[in-house]
C-alpha cells in the first residue's frame, strides 16, 4: 500500500477538516523524504558541502535574502544562523535596489532562497554581486532559473507537490526550504564545535539562557559565605548561620578545604539529642556534604538540592570551598 492510499484509508470516517490536515501532513512527509533522498545524489551533497565550507571560511556575513514566503523562511534561517555562531543578516530584496545593497561587503556571501528562482526583486542583488565579485548561493527548485544560473553554489531542491488543494500556495516547498536552512545551520554548528557555553553567549535572557547558567554565575562568594573551623562551638556555628542567612554553614580546615556542613537540621538534631551549645561543631556536623563544582550547570545544582531535600549547597573545587548556592538563587534566575 502506498503512502497516498494509506492516507486515503485512514481518512475514512474522519471529518473533512481532519482528513485535510492528514493529507497535508502526508504530502509534506513525501516532500521531506524527497529531500532526504536528494542527499544521496553526489552532485547535491557536494554542493551542500561546498556551501557549508564556504560559509565556515567567511570573514564576513551570510546575507540571506528571499521574497514573499521564501523571504519569511529566509528571516528564520538568518535568525538560526546568527544564534548558532554564524554571523548573518536578512536583506529584503524590495529594498536592495533602494540603497540597501550597501549592506553587502566583499567579505560576505549572499544566500538567495527562492522557489522559482525568478523573483524580479532579486535582479539588482544578482547584478551587484556579479559586478563586485561577491559570491552567491541559491536554494531553489529550478536549477535553470535566473537565480540558479547566477549562483556560484546551487542547492537544487527536489520539485514537490504543494499540500495546497489548488497546488498554488507554497506549503511543502517552503517546508523544504526551512528544513534545508536548519540542516545548513546545524552542519555549521557541528563544524565549529559550537557548545552550550557558546549558545548561552547569544541567549543570555529568557528561559533558554537560564537553563545554561553556570553555578559560578549565581553563587555567593567571599564574606557572604558562612564558614567556621572544626573546633568552633555550636554556638559560634549557629551565630555564623544566622549572620549569613543561608540556613547552614560550611566547616573548613585551616586551608579552607570543605570538611563538613552544619545546617538548621543539624542544629535541631543537636538540641533534641542533648548536645551542648559549647560542644565542637565537628562532633555534630554532616561530614562529606553534597557539593558542586563552579562550572557545572545551575540547573544541575537545583536538581541535586531537590534530590537531597536541601535548600543550599556549597561550591567547591578540588576540595576547596569557593562559594554557596541557594535554591532561591536558581528559582529567581528562572531555572526550573
Amino acid at each position: 500500500m502506498t503512502a497516498r492510499s494509506a492516507v486515503a484509508v485512514r481518512t475514512l470516517g474522519m471529518s473533512r477538516t481532519a482528513a485535510s490536515a492528514l493529507r497535508t501532513l502526508a504530502i509534506t512527509s513525501e516532500g521531506l523524504e524527497a529531500l532526504f533522498d536528494r542527499f544521496t545524489d553526489r552532485s547535491f551533497s557536494e554542493a551542500f558541502e561546498q556551501l557549508v565550507q564556504q560559509i565556515y571560511r567567511l570573514s564576513g556575513r551570510v546575507i540571506v535574502t528571499g521574497m514573499g514566503k521564501s523571504g519569511i523562511i529566509a528571516r528564520k534561517v538568518t535568525a538560526t544562523l546568527t544564534s548558532t555562531g554564524t554571523p548573518a543578516m536578512f536583506l529584503h530584496p524590495a529594498e536592495a535596489g533602494h540603497g540597501d545593497l550597501g549592506m553587502i561587503t566583499d567579505k560576505d556571501l549572499v544566500l538567495m532562497i527562492t522557489l522559482s528562482g525568478e523573483s524580479a526583486e532579486l535582479a539588482p542583488i544578482i547584478t551587484y554581486c556579479k559586478r563586485f565579485g561577491i559570491p552567491m548561493a541559491a536554494i531553489t527548485s529550478r536549477a535553470r532559473s535566473t537565480a540558479g544560473r547566477a549562483a556560484d553554489v546551487l542547492i537544487n531542491l527536489p520539485a514537490v507537490r504543494e499540500a495546497c488543494p489548488i497546488a498554488l500556495t507554497p506549503t511543502t516547498s517552503s517546508t523544504l526550504q526551512l528544513v534545508l536552512g536548519d540542516a545548513l545551520a546545524m552542519a555549521l554548528v557541528d563544524l565549529r564545535g559550537f557548545s552550550a557555553d557558546d549558545f548561552y553567549k547569544f541567549h543570555p535572557n529568557g528561559r533558554l539562557g537560564a537553563q545554561l547558567l553556570k553555578v559560578h554565575d549565581l553563587m555567593s562568594t567571599g564574606g557572604d559565605v558562612p564558614k567556621v573551623r572544626p573546633d568552633a562551638s555550636l554556638l559560634d556555628a549557629t551565630t555564623e548561620m544566622t549572620r549569613a542567612r543561608f540556613g547552614g554553614t560550611a566547616v573548613v580546615d585551616a586551608e579552607d578545604r570543605l570538611v563538613g556542613a552544619f545546617t538548621d537540621g543539624d542544629l535541631r538534631r543537636t538540641i533534641t539529642g542533648g548536645g551542648s551549645m559549647a560542644a565542637r561543631v565537628d562532633a555534630w556536623m554532616t561530614s562529606n556534604p553534597i557539593k558542586i563544582a563552579p562550572n557545572e550547570l545551575a540547573s544541575e545544582a537545583l536538581r541535586r538540592m531537590q534530590a537531597n531535600s536541601v535548600t543550599m549547597m556549597f561550591v567547591a573545587d578540588a576540595g576547596y570551598l569557593l562559594g554557596v548556592i541557594h535554591m532561591h538563587d536558581t528559582l529567581r534566575a528562572g531555572i526550573a
